[in-house]
């Protein structure tokens, strides 16, 4: 075990120093490029603000420095894209649009910039912070790269120059320490003294420029990423399109609910009432063959309203799920379903999955099996429901596959099956995929996070 930790330590640490050195080269141009967009990002940003800020008191005068924020943040992406060259992690798109109210105008259109404090941070890194850096990394990066380059290669270039009009420096050295440098000659010294400092700014070269690169990285992704006020909004933005799409869920399936009562079960007992009163008319009568026919009649009636009516609860609240959980539910579903349903559930369904979810993905499955049986002539079909742990920031996923051997061509249109269980499936934060192809077979898959969704 020893041996081959004292073999690996040194492996590791030239693997990262190798790794410095794939970077260097795009830091170098990085660091050489970024002065140039600097000096010209100061350059137009101090113009349109100072003229803007000049004619103020003019109509003018807003729309100038509206145009200089724009332009900052054109300067912005400018930057993060040049950044890419450097080989570090892209810095993520800020949210530029913060104004979600329904007014509209030309002047609030006009002055929303204004408004938004990533164009003035923009602004701000575009006129200022980034003139400054890009100065001091572009003069520093230079003089390494000229030491590196210059001192290694001296001993070629250097013997061009003329002698004896105080270039050769390498006397004076000598004088200074004759007792390590004494019978060398101007030359020899100026050489050797070349190379040592070649070689020790050849040998830094990457951490100085990878440095230097990392600095205007650590700056850009402070002043032109994301803030955490920006992913608060967009989870703000998600829960309210969450709780839209739910809305609206729960109002087509209502709709839908009333019809099937209103075309099945009532007009079933509307029957059965009518068949009651002539039962009853024959009894009096005392015509018993007849009334025996009503009777029966009137049982087939009433048990075809109890099966609808059972089919139509099903999707609804269904006992079982609340009893004995989601695995069990989906069992009894797919057990329940007119064709043959393979079934593989994680049992842990049942512990992380809350009855709200619960509730959808069970009427999620029926529905999409309901659907298998009705209209994709399919002979089998296979339900799949497992748990993805979380992952870094991504939460807990609960993962639901029906896949059936039909027909295929499935797909999501406006008022039909597939539309109303992805807006559910919305409802939840999560995504409902439909594989379908003409032909077959047809894959759905609901992806639904286990995070709390807030009541």
């Amino acid at each position: 075990m020893t041996t081959t930790t004292t073999d690996t330590r040194p492996r590791s640490a030239w693997a990262t120093y190798g790794r410095w050195w794939l970077l260097a080269p795009g830091s170098a141009l990085y660091l050489l490029t970024v002065f140039v967009l600097a000096m010209v990002s100061l350059t137009v940003l101090i113009t349109l603000l100072s003229t803007g800020g000049g004619l103020i008191v003019l109509v003018i005068g807003l729309p100038l420095i509206v145009l200089a924020l724009v332009v900052a943040r054109g300067f912005g992406i400018a930057y993060r894209w040049l950044l890419q060259v450097t080989g570090l992690p892209a810095i993520a798109e800020p949210t530029w649009n913060k104004d979600t109210s329904d007014r509209e105008g030309f002047w609030l259109t006009l002055t929303r910039p204004i408004r938004n404090g990533h164009y003035w941070v923009y602004l701000v890194h575009g006129m200022i912070v980034s003139p400054i850096v890009s100065i001091a990394t572009f003069t520093l990066t230079t003089v390494w790269l000229s030491v590196s380059l210059g001192g290694l290669t001296y001993w070629f270039w250097g013997s061009f120059l003329p002698r004896n009009d105080g270039n050769d420096w390498g006397q004076y050295v000598s004088a200074a320490m004759p007792w390590l440098l004494g019978g060398w000659t101007s030359w020899t010294v100026e050489v050797v003294l070349y190379l040592i400092a070649g070689v020790l700014f050849a040998i830094t070269l990457p951490w100085a420029v990878g440095g230097f690169a990392r600095l205007h990285h650590a700056i850009a992704r402070g002043m032109l990423g994301r803030w955490p006020s920006d992913d608060l909004a967009a989870e703000v933005r998600a829960e309210a399109a969450a709780r839209g799409a739910a809305v609206q869920a729960e109002d087509a399936a209502l709709r839908r609910l009333e019809r099937d009562i209103h075309d099945g079960p009532q007009q079933r007992l509307v029957r059965l009432q009518l068949d009651l009163a002539a039962l009853e008319r024959r009894a009096a009568a005392g015509d018993a063959d007849a009334a025996v026919q009503l009777a029966r009649e009137s049982q087939v009636h009433a048990k075809a309203a109890l099966d609808e009516l059972r089919a139509l609860s099903a999707g609804v609240a269904p006992p079982l799920l609340q009893d004995r959980g989601l695995a069990a539910a989906l069992g009894a579903v797919a057990a329940g379903t007119a064709l043959p349903v393979g079934v593989e559930v994680d049992p842990e369904v049942d512990t992380m999955v809350s009855p709200e979810i619960a509730r959808t993905v069970y009427f999620v499955v029926a529905e999409l099996l309901t659907n298998a049986v009705k209209h994709s002539g399919a002979s089998a079909a296979r339900l799949k429901a497992s748990v993805r742990p979380a992952f870094g920031a991504q939460p807990a996923m609960l993962d639901v596959w029906v896949v059936d051997n039909g027909h295929g061509g499935a797909d999501f249109r406006s008022g039909h099956g597939l539309e109303g269980l992805r807006d559910r499936v919305a409802g939840l934060r999560g995504v409902l995929v439909v594989d379908s192809a003409v032909g077959g077979p047809t894959t759905v898959g609901a992806h639904i996070p286990l995070s709390p969704v807030p009541a």
